[in-house]
């Protein structure tokens, strides 16, 4: 099919597609820890080092898999993403959405921007939906074990992978050509045609960069927690994004109704630009 376009569709994971944090479905209680101990080890560990929160949680795992004889290979951290629960409507969203693009010649491309880890969601059912996964990884030795971290994903560097596809780059490596002047108009995703889906604070510098560049940005809350509405509204208030829905991705729920009138706008907007030009 020939389309006139494509649009960006850009997730974090951990509160967005899923409630809580990917670890605590299987890796957590596997290390014989509670979420609260875990996390908060992790997080002590990075104020007494000035460390970066990221790196120490990925250093825990790592430590604490190695003092219970856990498997540190990538079909291990696979095998927990089999265990992740996601929210409602989720598994059956991207079919959806990407058939409510092609009706309108629109191409629409999933892509994960998270501070999880990538080895975690490969394992997950909905891993092939994604065109490609931006999140924490770890380096492998010659037996395949993970010893030290390949990519850390914090809320400041995820802002890079926008950029990314932005101008197409897909590798996490590439440094030159994401740099590369390209112009706008030529570039595969134009931030107009991004939308960005996050959960809080992690992803609020990359739901203004892709808002103040004339895309647009979704904050989520857990349907079950009534009073995260109130509180991610200061995010609008703030001008930091457009829209704040329940992550709940069934036919006809908010998020559908919301995301699918961005596609139709950003398909007038096109139009509206291109009779511009022809005239």
């Amino acid at each position: 099919m020939n389309y006139r376009f494509t649009i960006a569709l850009i997730y974090d994971f951990d509160g967005t597609l899923a409630p809580g944090n990917m670890q605590e479905y299987d890796f957590i209680p596997a290390v014989g820890k509670s979420n609260k101990e875990f996390w908060s080890e992790a997080n002590s560990l990075a104020e007494e080092q000035d460390a970066d929160m990221v790196l120490t949680y990925m250093a825990r795992m790592i430590q604490e898999a190695k003092s219970k004889g856990l498997s540190l290979r990538r079909e291990a951290f696979r095998e927990s993403g089999r265990h992740v629960t996601l929210f409602a409507g989720v598994k059956e969203w991207f079919a959806r959405i990407n058939a409510y693009g092609e009706e309108r010649g629109i191409r629409i491309l999933h892509y994960i921007n998270s501070s999880g880890l990538t080895e975690i969601i490969e394992g997950t059912e909905i891993a092939h939906e994604f065109r490609k996964i931006y999140a924490c990884s770890f380096l492998y030795d010659v037996d395949g074990i993970a010893y030290w971290p390949a990519v850390a994903v914090n809320y400041t560097n995820k802002t890079q992978f926008i950029f990314k596809i932005n101008k197409g780059v897909e590798s996490v490596f590439d440094s030159k050509l994401v740099n590369r002047y390209i112009p706008e108009d030529e570039r595969p995703v134009p931030f107009k045609h991004m939308i960005y889906v996050g959960d809080g604070t992690t992803d609020i510098p990359c739901m203004r960069l892709v808002k103040n560049f004339g895309g647009h940005s979704i904050a989520v809350y857990n349907p079950t927690q009534k009073s995260a509405r109130k509180e991610l509204g200061t995010l609008i208030h703030d001008n930091r994004v457009n829209h704040v829905c329940p992550a709940d991705y069934s036919e006809g729920s908010e998020m559908d109704r919301v995301v699918k009138t961005i596609i139709d706008k950003i398909d007038l907007d096109d139009k509206l630009e291109k009779l511009g030009v022809d005239r």
